[in-house]
Formats: structure tokens, sequence, C-alpha cells
């Protein structure tokens, strides 16, 4: 008994200053983001007016960090893959749908009429009753098994797609064009008034997740294995799909789809961490997902001056990392 203890404590000891790098990474690219290239003289009234305005593009970043990254590790431990992500399920497709479907049938000023919590909250509130509805019953249903649900999953995003290609044929050139605009993620998106709610859903969201963390754990074990230690597995796979439904629909609602980004940040935190445990998992995931977001629009706004296309270059590079990952692992 006393050698895994030890392991154990050795894991700990490189974990939590791996932890504590990050964060201070992470709080040097949100000092760099708000600070930055200001104009007005440090401390002057328009000085904090540029911060202000700053101000609402990071809490975006840390608002979709959170939701994208906790989601991701979430539904890894549902599925005991680390492989699928809801985004590549057909997930955010829906939100295409949707979106296609405001403009084409009541045009493209329907898109910033219909904008409000009212609007938000019933797109997340669709988009949570269809993944949930559909994942329990891939997913816990009597035929239900991995390849069936990723079978399925692929199948409705190909189709929603298709649905919403086509309608977006039909549009104008310049309805076509407010839609692109909401379509590709984007964290200028956001409007500030949606921040404080998204704000205080995930964080109540989260708070249940991390009291949950050590159950978490056993079911990470597999089916068997959680049932036999006397969880019931399929109450608690529905609870985890819900939550990431929540977390996923607030996200893309906000600053629309991320499909990869997720799929990344949750692969290099169980790569940092070494560890299962998703008291290490979760925090790192978070961290890494804000300092992907926070250094990757410094870096292209003050050096590149190509703030507007992070969102193009994550779905890029993520699409080859996981390309790569898939092909070395060599299966599902």
């Amino acid at each position: 008994m006393a050698e895994p203890r030890v392991l154990e404590a050795s894991r700990e000891a490189r974990v939590w200053p791996r932890f504590v790098i990050l964060g201070v990474v992470a709080a040097v690219c949100a000092l760099g983001v708000l600070t930055w290239g200001i104009g007005p003289e440090p401390g002057s009234r328009g000085f904090w007016l540029v911060v202000e305005r700053r101000g609402i593009t990071v809490a975006t970043m840390i608002v979709v960090a959170a939701a994208q990254s906790v989601a991701t590790v979430l539904f890894h431990t549902a599925t005991s893959n680390r492989i699928l992500t809801p985004s590549i399920m057909g997930f955010e497709a829906l939100y295409v749908v949707m979106q296609t479907a405001l403009v084409f049938f009541w045009g493209a000023q329907s898109l910033a009429a219909t904008d409000g919590l009212l609007k938000v909250a019933l797109q997340s509130a669709l988009m949570v009753v269809f993944a949930t509805l559909l994942y329990r019953w891939l997913f816990s249903g009597r035929l239900g098994n991995l390849h069936t649900m990723l079978l399925v999953g692929v199948i409705l995003g190909m189709g929603f797609a298709s649905v919403a290609t086509f309608m977006q044929r039909m549009l104008t050139p310049s309805e076509f064009d407010v839609l692109s605009a909401r379509l590709f993620g984007n964290m200028s998106n956001s409007n500030p008034e949606y921040i404080p709610w998204a704000t205080l859903v995930i964080g109540a969201v989260i708070a249940i997740v991390w009291v949950k963390r050590h159950r978490l754990d056993v079911l990470a074990l597999g089916r068997e294995t959680a049932t036999n230690l006397g969880l019931n597995f399929r109450g608690e796979v529905t609870q985890l799909l819900v939550i990431t439904a929540v977390l996923i629909s607030i996200s893309t609602t906000m600053v629309g789809p991320l499909t990869f980004f997720g799929f990344i940040v949750a692969t290099l935190a169980y790569q940092l961490t070494g560890s299962s445990r998703h008291a290490h998992v979760l925090p790192f995931a978070f961290l890494l997902g804000l300092i992907t977001l926070l250094g990757g629009y410094f870096i292209l706004r003050h050096v590149f001056s190509a703030a507007g296309v992070l969102s193009v270059l994550i779905e890029f590079v993520g699409g080859l990392f996981f390309l790569i990952f898939l092909l070395r692992k060599g299966r599902l």
C-alpha cells in the first residue's frame, strides 16, 4: 500500500508546480490583451475605456475556455473515449441550422432583431434537449454502444450541415455575408449583456462538477467497474450529458462553433498531468484553453494584425492535431 501512495505523492508534486506556471502564463496573457498598445496615457480616462472594452473580450474568453474544456473532459468520461467530442458528434451543427433557418425564413435583419437573453436561452434549451435525448438514447439504450453513437452522431451532423447548406444557397449575397459572420467562432460576437448570466450558469455547473469529481474518477473506470463500486452508471452518464449540453450550448450561442478547441486543450491536459484524476485534468484543461485563446488573440492582434482569424487558426491546427492523434492511436 505504501508504493501507490508514494507514486501519488510524486505525481502531486509534479502537477501543481505546472499548474502554477500555467496560471502565471494565463495572467500575463490576460494582462497583455488588456493593456498592450493602448494609445492613451496609462491611468487616463481613455486608457480605462479601452481596458473596459477589451475586458469584455477577456471575460468572453474565460467563459468559453471554461465551458469548452470542462464539457469535453466530461464527455470523454461519459463515453470512456478521449477522441469523441460533442462538436465532432454533430452537436454544433444544430446551431448552424437554427441560425441559417432564422435568416432563410425571416431575413438577415431577424438576427439582430431577435438578439437578447431570450433568444440565447431558447437556443441553449433546444440544443440541450436535443443533445441529451440523443446521447442518452444512443449511449444508454439496449442496443447503444460507442460505434452506434459515433455513426448516428456523424450522420445527423452531416444531415444538419446539408440542410443548412441548401438554405444558404437560397440566400442573397448580403444575407449570406451576415450569416457567415455568425457561423464562424469569433470572440467579438459575444454580447456583453450575456456574460454575467453565462458566468453565473457556468460557474454553478462547474461547482457541481467539482463536488462530483471523485465520482467522476470512478465513472471513468468504465461501466462494469463503476457499477460494482456502487454507482448508478446510467444516471451518472445522463447527468454528465446534460451538463455537457448546457456548457457547449452556452459557448456556441455566445461565440459560435469551435469544433476542435475542446479536443486540443483536453488532450494536452491529459499529457501534462499524466493523470486521469478530474481534480488535476479539469483545472489544467481550463488554463490551457485560456492560454490558447488569450495568447493566440494577443499574437494575431498585435503581431500579425489579424485577430479575427483566431477561430480559423484554432480549427485548422485542431483538425491536424485530431488527425495525427487518431492515426497514432489507430482506433476509436
